[in-house]
């Protein structure tokens, strides 16, 4: 091929590779080399984007995931594209390699549920980069502030709104809140909800009762302990998995859901109807956010200005057997 294009090997190896240093013309030369001998070019050298779309999610194991990424893959292959799931896990790649491989594959597009972006303290820079490159993105979640892309969110105020305001009406008045950690955005806009409405009501509203812990079920237990010494009779939780381990906690302590301790989830993800008791919790429109999530996508993709607008989506409290009047 170096004969073909009358160039050295490596003049060939520096153009194949993306590596400067070579003239456009030479680079022109060693292309239409690779393609009158039949060689198929390099996927960063094809010039057009794969219709591929990277779904970059940051685990498995709380069935929302899997529920939006069915939702958005069945969106993405009716408009063309194939959607490649991108899971963070224990010893596997991270979001920026994840990054920087769908860069490599020349991607159209990426999509992101529960990153970094939605970390105050963790690196962006792979956010920057996207931006750089001109890259359609949506977030999905609450992200920090001026990473410049569209965000697709269930609305954090409401949804303590609604599970603050069915336990008051229950008769409840120590209630806790258990959230993800203290740089977790949604979780701080749960706080912040959560604490007004405690001041409206006259009660504690100085942190007393909001535990932050990660998001697992051993997470919700252990945070759940936590709550039940200060006597809450009720707690409020940033997800389903948190729920579930607050149902344990209160049991490990001899109580009983909802007779003694009322708990309230958020997702209302796979199952929860199945759980013991039923979980009441704040169900996520994930049908309605997927499909956005691939409208914005796709419109990008088209050409189309991103504005780094929020769309929010107003959740819907469904109650079950794990709420009952205070005792």
């Amino acid at each position: 091929m170096a004969r073909k294009a009358g160039v050295s090997e490596a003049t060939v190896s520096r153009v194949l590779n993306g590596k400067p240093g070579v003239s456009a013309a030479t680079r022109d030369n060693v292309l239409t080399a690779l393609d009158v001998l039949g060689y198929e070019r390099p996927t960063q050298l094809r010039g057009d984007r794969a219709r591929l779309v990277g779904l970059v999610l940051p685990e498995l194991q709380n069935p929302i995931f899997p529920a939006l990424a069915e939702v958005v893959s069945g969106a993405l292959v009716q408009l063309g594209f194939t959607p490649v799931l991108c899971t963070r896990t224990a010893g596997g790649l991270s979001e920026p390699e994840y990054v920087n491989l769908l860069l490599d594959q020349q991607a159209s597009g990426v999509i992101f549920a529960g990153g970094m972006f939605a970390e105050a303290d963790a690196s962006h820079d792979h956010y920057h980069l996207l931006r750089k490159r001109g890259m359609p993105v949506v977030l999905v979640n609450a992200a920090v502030a001026d990473l410049g892309f569209p965000a697709v969110a269930t609305d954090d105020a409401v949804a303590i709104e609604q599970a603050y305001g069915h336990l008051r009406s229950l008769g409840h008045e120590r209630i806790g809140l258990v959230v993800g950690p203290a740089d977790h955005m949604p979780s701080r806009r749960k706080v912040a909800t959560f604490e007004r409405l405690a001041g409206e009501a006259g009660l504690p509203s100085d942190g007393e009762f909001v535990e932050r812990t990660l998001f697992s079920l051993e997470g919700g237990q252990a945070a759940t302990s936590r709550l039940l010494r200060r006597e809450v009779t009720a707690v409020i939780c940033g997800s389903d998995p948190l729920a579930l381990g607050a149902v344990k906690a209160v049991r490990r302590q001899g109580k009983r859901v909802p007779e003694d301790v009322s708990v309230v989830g958020f997702d209302d993800s796979a199952f929860m109807s199945c759980a013991d008791p039923p979980l009441t919790t704040v169900r996520q429109p994930i049908d309605a956010m997927g499909r956005a999530v691939v409208t914005l996508l796709g419109a990008q993709i088209d050409g189309s200005q991103a504005a780094d607008d929020e769309l929010l989506f107003e959740p819907e409290l469904v109650v079950r057997g794990s709420t009952g009047p205070v005792r």
